[in-house]
């Protein structure tokens, strides 16, 4: 897929330029000072790494309608921020206890744990933050509703409340069915790349219907994106993740690949990543970037 690795790759140059502008030593207005040490945790924990898969779903969705502009770019920076704070809180002593991400230091290494912590803290609220600006979008109810979806699909209900889940199945007496798996993986994985497609839907004004589309393709694409992660956990190296090979197993993380086993998960992430290619179909070939995504989802190596 050489066009869609260049286009990914292009997107994720925009985005890290508009990331370490937002992530500048200068005060914004109704700011008093940005600490140092929290601002270089930050930015350790945000720049120069990842896929930026997510901005790149919201960036493609909203261009489906005509959508393509600095505010799509803040937008799009706002959802990565929220995806970073989750990893900086992820790879803490108290969850996944990592010391490997995308390749360097986990932020608590690199720092030390309090300091995560905050630079976790800072980065969800800078997300609400550029997500509310009016830069965004001029329309304030647009900007309302991005902020409310953000906020249910990043929370309680969504991924922090996935995350729960799959802290608490470490812990349980017996393992999780596959529903529960499902819907822990759908909240705590599947939510933000979901929202993301949502969110080009709802900046571009997209009808319900269409809406409807785009979140069937990022509910499936999610899906597939965990089952894949978790296939490269399973066989990957940690040379070729960026982070810690095999840590499920070591865990006793509740995954598809555990209950259904390796060749059936690899069915189910190919099949998923189908149906996320086949919700595409009222779009025609403008969404052809969106389908290459899904295919990326269930081929990617790392």
């Amino acid at each position: 897929m050489p066009d869609f690795a260049s286009r990914l790759t292009a997107v994720a140059g925009a985005v890290e330029q508009i990331l370490d502008a937002i992530l500048s030593a200068e005060p914004l207005r109704g700011e008093t000072a940005r600490p140092a040490r929290l601002l270089a945790a930050m930015r350790h924990a945000t720049l120069d790494g990842g896929k930026r898969l997510r901005p790149f779903l919201l960036i493609e969705a909203a261009r489906l309608f005509g959508a393509h502009n600095d505010g799509v770019l803040r937008a799009a920076c706002a959802l990565e921020l929220v995806h970073c704070y989750s990893l900086v809180h992820d790879d803490l002593p108290a969850m996944d206890d990592d010391d490997l991400r995308r390749g360097r230091p986990t932020v608590h290494k690199a720092f030390d744990d309090a300091t995560a912590i905050l630079a976790g803290d800072a980065l969800l609220t800078l997300a609400f933050d550029v997500m509310g600006d009016e830069p965004t979008h001029p329309d304030a109810a647009v900007r309302a509703s991005l902020v409310v979806g953000l906020a249910r699909n990043s929370g309680l209900g969504g991924m922090a409340g996935g995350q729960m889940f799959d802290l608490d199945a470490e812990k349980a007496a017996a393992p999780l069915d596959r529903a529960a798996v499902e819907r822990l993986q759908a909240m705590k994985t599947g939510a933000l790349l979901r929202f993301a497609v949502e969110a080009g839907g709802i900046i571009g004004g997209a009808s319900p219907a269409d809406l409807a589309a785009l979140s069937d393709y990022g509910a499936a694409l999610g899906a597939a994106f965990q089952i894949a992660d978790d296939i490269l956990d399973a066989e990957g190296e940690a040379e070729q993740l960026g982070k810690r090979a095999g840590k499920d197993a070591d865990r006793n993380k509740a995954t598809l690949v555990s209950i259904l086993g390796l060749d059936a998960a690899k069915s189910l992430r190919d099949e998923l990543a189908q149906r996320a290619e086949s919700a595409l179909a009222p779009f025609g070939p403008g969404a052809d970037t969106l389908r290459a995504a899904a295919r990326f989802t269930a081929t990617r190596d790392h």
